[in-house]
């Protein structure tokens, strides 16, 4: 059973399923998920919330985090991940979505929080099941193809990799890098957080005595 808890952090890894779909372009938030799920020895996914969740912690003694990998198509992603996140009843701002751009060159990756949702059909569908696109975003660049005809740009991402595959292989490690490194970074804000709340208050200064004479222990 998935626990509650606010410290924990959700990774979802956005894909198409089934073998017609695997090692694509569109594919790669799933092939990183499953880089960091093998990374930090999580137990076996369980299928629940229209896909498979598996909770640990990202490394030995690090923080707490389920990631989901959706068995929805794309373009409902967000029916999966929505239900996730009532269940673990997170803020947005403790969702980590890992996911495919054209809009960045073959290799690149970066981070965001929130942003537009650039044509993407996942984006699109994880905002309104989420409720709100404040989500953060690790974008994985694939390129583009020479056109901006949609039906190009779809088989461009539905189609597997041109490069060769030791550098996909470097680009899903580099992007499941930039996760673990904004899960960690996620992890000591909200310790400092957790500090800052536990620090007992300063004393109230005494009120002032209406004679004008100090008070006398």
């Amino acid at each position: 059973m998935v626990s509650a808890g606010t410290e924990r952090v959700l990774v979802v890894g956005l894909g198409n399923p089934g073998s017609r779909y695997a090692a694509t372009r569109h594919n790669l938030g799933f092939e990183v998920a499953a880089e960091l799920t093998k990374r930090w020895e999580m137990p076996r996914a369980k299928e629940r919330f229209r896909g498979r969740i598996t909770e640990g912690r990202a490394g030995p003694g690090g923080p707490r985090v389920a990631v989901l990998i959706p068995q929805t198509y794309m373009n409902e992603s967000g029916t999966s991940a929505g239900p996730a996140r009532g269940a673990l009843k997170l803020p947005l701002e403790r969702i980590v979505v890992v996911h495919d751009d054209i809009d960045l060159p073959f290799g690149e990756v970066r981070t965001r929080l929130g942003g537009g949702l650039a044509g993407h059909n996942g984006l699109k569908s994880l905002a309104q099941g989420l409720g709100g696109p404040d989500f953060w975003r690790v974008r994985a660049g694939v390129g583009r193809p020479d056109s901006t005809d949609p039906e190009v740009v779809s088989a461009y991402v539905l189609s597997r990799f041109a490069e060769p595959e030791e550098q996909v292989r470097e680009l899903v490690r580099r992007a499941a890098d930039e996760t673990e490194r904004l899960i960690m970074s996620l992890a000591r804000a909200s310790d400092e957080v957790a500090g800052q709340a536990a620090e007992p208050a300063a004393p109230a200064a005494p009120e002032p005595d209406p004679s004008g004479k100090e008070a006398s222990e």
